[in-house]
């Protein structure tokens, strides 16, 4: 007989998959519980592998809900960014996926360059270390395909994004010092801190009022956040919280997350800055005392 125990063994990876495919907490938690729900409903004697048949069954409900969530995209106010996945040690089992590059903000925006299928060959292989054959059985297509997908893919995602080792620490650092630049208004020290071709992304979904084109420079990303924390005061605090695996920045209003800054961080530079606004991505609630303290003291 099928429980519960035996799902909740494979539900990280299914829940770290099913994110992956579509940048949605609340789909992927979704899809997770559609699995959950055809898994308890299947014969015994169908299952040979609990593991195979779940990724199976998470794999193509992905794929049908990742093409229906680009047409629903089409039709987003401004910048689309992946719901950003905060972490903590009091979160939901569930979200404590495996925290490595293929978590974070800035692949999670590159694999947004694949086609459904190309994105699920790539997971299922860099991922979760699956062979061609067995992606083949998952997709339906022959294993020489599968390769050729996933090189294909490894390919345009290595193009789009050179590989650098990153340390959390060294994130968490260069966070702190961009946070006391704009706090400081210290315009050569954010300028130290921007590398000369740095990004800017912001997703508001139209619902508040922000920059809604990417913005790029170093100087107008400097002034962008100048002239945001000129006019920050409290009861809004700043903290230092895991997002997407690495260290990022959160505001919150009395314990409501109101915006989330991931950082793109390559040698000791910051490359891209990845700005959460629409509260429709920011129903976490991990604002309280399981983070780290408030960045400007613990006054509010």
């Amino acid at each position: 007989m099928k429980t519960v125990d035996e799902f909740d063994q494979h539900r990280s990876a299914l829940f770290g998959l099913a994110y992956r495919m579509l940048g949605s907490v609340m789909d992927a938690e979704d899809i997770v519980q559609e699995a959950f729900l055809r898994w308890q409903n299947v014969s015994e004697s169908d299952v040979r592998s609990p593991r195979a048949y779940l990724m199976t069954i998470v794999t193509r409900l992905c794929v049908d809900q990742f093409r229906l969530a680009h047409i629903q995209r089409e039709e987003y106010v401004g910048e689309w960014l992946p719901e950003p996945l905060l972490q903590s040690s009091k979160g939901d089992p569930a979200r404590l996926v495996e925290l490595d590059e293929s978590i974070s903000t800035a692949f999670m925006v590159l694999l947004e360059s694949l086609s459904p299928l190309d994105r699920a060959v790539f997971l299922l292989h860099e991922v979760f270390n699956y062979t061609f054959a067995e992606i083949a059985v998952i997709v339906d297509r022959n294993p020489t395909d599968c390769r050729q997908i996933g090189s294909r893919a490894r390919q345009r995602l290595t193009q789009g994004r050179p590989r650098f080792e990153v340390d959390p620490e060294r994130v968490e650092e260069v966070v702190r010092q961009f946070f006391q630049a704009c706090v400081s208004d210290d315009m050569s020290g954010l300028l130290e801190l921007l590398a000369p071709d740095v990004t800017v992304i912001t997703d508001s979904g139209g619902k508040v009022s922000a920059v809604q084109n990417t913005l790029y420079g170093a100087e107008k990303a400097a002034r962008l956040y100048r002239g945001i924390f000129r006019k920050w005061s409290p009861p809004m605090i700043f903290r230092i919280a895991t997002v997407n695996g690495q260290p990022a920045m959160i505001a919150c209003i009395d314990d409501r997350l109101v915006s989330v800054m991931t950082f793109d961080v390559r040698n000791n530079q910051i490359h891209c800055i990845y700005r959460t606004l629409n509260p429709d991505k920011l129903k976490s609630p991990f604002c309280g005392s399981d983070l780290r303290p408030n960045l400007a003291g613990d006054k509010r």
